[in-house]
């Protein structure tokens, strides 16, 4: 049995900034456990900018900005190990592991954080006729193809879904030379940061089609096309509005799903809606001393935001190691309210000593909505937003002083009035 204050489970932007937050506290018998061959996560294969303009104030790409934190770990010399794959956490805080060097690993911690990432949805879980030709694959897989391995997975494309890596991808794929046909969209509106649906469809002339879907696949042993059709308020397809399409990759990108198998073992109550565990405002869950930050508690839009996320885990696992934690803490949930899909942290203790900010997501879009925030039935703020977009995550700050006032049985509310 080896012994470590913290063990991280992730190496990826969020394990490596938690790490370095707990080691900024003081903490040094730390553990990074990363199951790919490298630190980085997923940033490793996105080698388009974008990355870094809230957190360093500058634009770099995925590696670039992954690069940072590698090095900021081995100047710390915080300690990794990466092939490592982690098979259980236990809930007394002994995580087991196992790589081809040491064989299995079984490590007793004081404290764990869990940062595993997101995967992509899977074609197995969308209800798509058709046979099993290839050419269909998520998006993900399509950019660490072209940006890594240096194949291009086909020459007349069709993108189902609208998320940021889908958009991405339509850029990445056009300017390999292939013909990017569409981006066909289930929902109303699309998936993705605004800021991407102008700069790689607007700019490249790819159109996107809202409210349209995949109905079915063409093609025995290699893709030949597929039959879209528009669909109503129901989510189901219009009869009459079927179109074929010809093409040989369809590429998904129709969500991403937090890699929480390791957080359901131990038992952490989860949340239904963000699909990762329930925290508190320093990310840490009903497990004391397990703590969660990162796309595994929450997809994030932007990796600025996830590593402002996981310093606070990494600040919080690093006071419930050093027994700074908030003494006798006393909690009360945050709810949502008219147009909010969910928050983080879930819950908050008001006895804390610091504004907590609290980050949601909305389920439509809004124009010239305001966000409001009632503690106790009381409107603490009402601030007015030009637009609200499911795709976009947003925040509110709950300040002390309101804090203080709040009781264990008050309630503290997030919700979208429309004007």
């Amino acid at each position: 049995m080896l012994n470590y204050d913290l063990v991280v489970v992730g190496g990826g932007p969020a394990g490596m900034a938690a790490a370095l937050r707990a080691r900024d506290f003081g903490i040094k018998d730390i553990i990074i456990l990363e199951r790919a061959e490298t630190l980085g996560g997923i940033l490793e294969q996105c080698i388009h900018t974008g990355f870094g303009l809230h957190y360093f104030g500058e634009e770099l790409s995925g590696p670039e900005y992954a690069a940072r934190f590698i090095e900021l770990v081995e100047d710390q010399r915080i300690e990794y190990k990466t092939d490592t794959m982690v098979t259980d956490v236990s809930e007394d805080k002994i995580v087991t592991a196992v790589n081809k060097e040491d064989g299995l690993l079984k490590i007793q911690a004081k404290a764990v954080i869990l940062a595993m990432g997101c995967r992509e949805r899977p074609r197995g879980a969308l209800s798509i006729a058709g046979t099993r030709g290839s050419g269909i694959m998520t998006a993900g897989t399509a950019q660490k193809y072209v940006n890594m391995d240096g194949y291009m997975p086909g020459k007349k494309i069709v993108i189902l879904g609208s998320g940021d890596i889908g958009l991405i991808m339509a850029r990445r794929m056009t300017l390999e030379g292939a013909e990017v046909k569409m981006v066909c969209e289930l929902m109303p509106y699309s998936g993705g940061l605004t800021r991407n649906i102008v700069q790689c469809l607007d700019d490249f002339g790819i159109p996107l089609y809202l409210s349209t879907t995949v109905i079915a696949t063409h093609g025995t042993n290699r893709l030949e096309g597929v039959t879209i059709a528009q669909v109503d308020d129901r989510l189901q397809p219009i009869p009459g509005t079927e179109k074929y399409v010809e093409c040989d990759t369809l590429m998904l990108s129709v969500g991403l799903i937090p890699e929480n198998e390791l957080t359901k073992n131990v038992g952490i109550k989860m949340d239904r809606i963000t699909n990762g565990a329930v925290v508190n405002e320093m990310r840490q869950t009903d497990h004391e001393g397990i703590f969660a930050c990162g796309n595994v508690l929450h997809v994030h839009d932007l990796v600025d935001y996830v590593t402002i996320e996981a310093q606070t885990a990494g600040e919080g696992a690093a006071k419930y190691i050093l027994g700074q934690q908030a003494k006798d803490p006393v909690y009360v949930n945050v709810t949502t309210g008219n147009g909010v899909r969910y928050t983080v942290p879930q819950m908050v203790n008001i006895k804390s000593k610091d504004d907590i900010k609290i980050y949601f997501r909305v389920g439509q879009i809004y124009k010239n909505a305001k966000v409001v925030l009632t503690c106790a039935g009381k409107v603490v703020s009402a601030k007015k937003k030009v637009k609200l977009a499911p795709g976009e995550m947003e925040n509110v700050i709950i300040p002390d002083d309101v804090l203080a006032t709040l009781a264990e049985s008050d309630e503290i509310k997030v919700e979208v009035a429309e004007s």
